[in-house]
């Protein structure tokens, strides 16, 4: 018992971190699942994150009311700028949200009265408890495994596929990437109120575009084939920076060749249901 207590005084904050970076890759997995490549999900985790420091950092609001509007305001922003952004495709989407994230970023840093500007918010409540990001992780995972069995999750999947034959076959093409992206913008809301109330301290430098590129980097590498792809590539992703402490001034090296061996030779990310099925019936075949 003591071994476990001194294991969560050391390590605690990286195991509620796997919570925090899992929703922050369900998020993008939601935009990918539906066909768009976008880098907004750190934009939108500031906003959360902001948001919801500020309100019980400066206005004593109750943790549950911030959580609210962590998601909410994110969400508002995502279907207001969703209907400009989402008409584009492709790079140009992705150039387009990454450069939304960069004007979230400067406005974050120069409403210094309001957010610290570059000095960021220090000693934010630590009000995030082990329970709320179990809840949230799991609660997020029952809504995208029910909308991957809805007619939103089928429509989803003709999206990605072909735009045009998911049109003709009567599917709101529009309709369905906004919802998307704006339940998408929720959930990394979600992880940066939680974030937020987790590390004390919060500043716009967190919130740019290595960040973004981190997020989107989750869910391909563990893949997005199914929910357990992204939380997956967050958990591998978030621990192996620990792992490869040992090899201390060739870590980042160490790790961008991990990276590059998965893309490599497992395309589809780690976890793959097609290819561990034909691996099962090898094995089986064998036997």
């Amino acid at each position: 018992m003591e071994n476990l207590e001194n294991f969560w005084a050391i390590y605690s904050n990286l195991v509620l971190t796997l919570g925090t970076n899992s929703l922050l890759a369900l998020s993008i997995y939601l935009t990918l699942s539906c066909g768009m490549l976008t880098l907004a999900n750190a934009a939108f985790m500031s906003i959360g994150a902001y948001t919801g420091a500020i309100l019980t950092l400066d206005h004593d609001v109750p943790f549950g009311l911030a959580i609210a509007a962590a998601m909410a305001l994110p969400a508002l922003v995502a279907f207001i700028m969703g209907r400009p952004l989402l008409r584009l495709s492709g790079v140009y989407l992705a150039m387009a949200t990454l450069a939304f994230g960069e004007v979230v970023r400067i406005v974050m840093l120069n409403a210094e009265p309001l957010t610290g500007g570059a000095l960021g918010l220090n000693g934010i409540p630590q009000l995030t408890q082990p329970w709320h990001i179990v809840l949230a992780l799991v609660l997020v995972l029952l809504l995208l495994w029910r909308f991957r069995r809805s007619r939103i999750g089928r429509a989803f999947d003709a999206i990605r596929e072909d735009e045009t034959a998911a049109s003709l076959m009567g599917i709101d093409i529009n309709a369905h990437k906004t919802l998307a992206f704006v339940l998408g913008a929720a959930i990394a809301g979600l992880a940066g109120v939680l974030n937020a109330h987790l590390t004390f301290f919060i500043g716009p430098n967190e919130f740019g575009f290595d960040r973004g590129v981190e997020i989107l980097t989750m869910a391909i590498f563990g893949g997005i084939n199914g929910l357990t792809g992204p939380v997956l590539g967050a958990v591998v992703l978030t621990l192996l920076p620990e792992v490869l402490r040992v090899f201390q001034d060739f870590r980042l090296v160490a790790n961008g060749l991990i990276l590059v061996l998965v893309v490599l030779f497992l395309p589809k990310g780690l976890w793959d249901p097609a290819r561990m099925r034909g691996w099962f019936r090898a094995k089986g075949g064998k036997t």
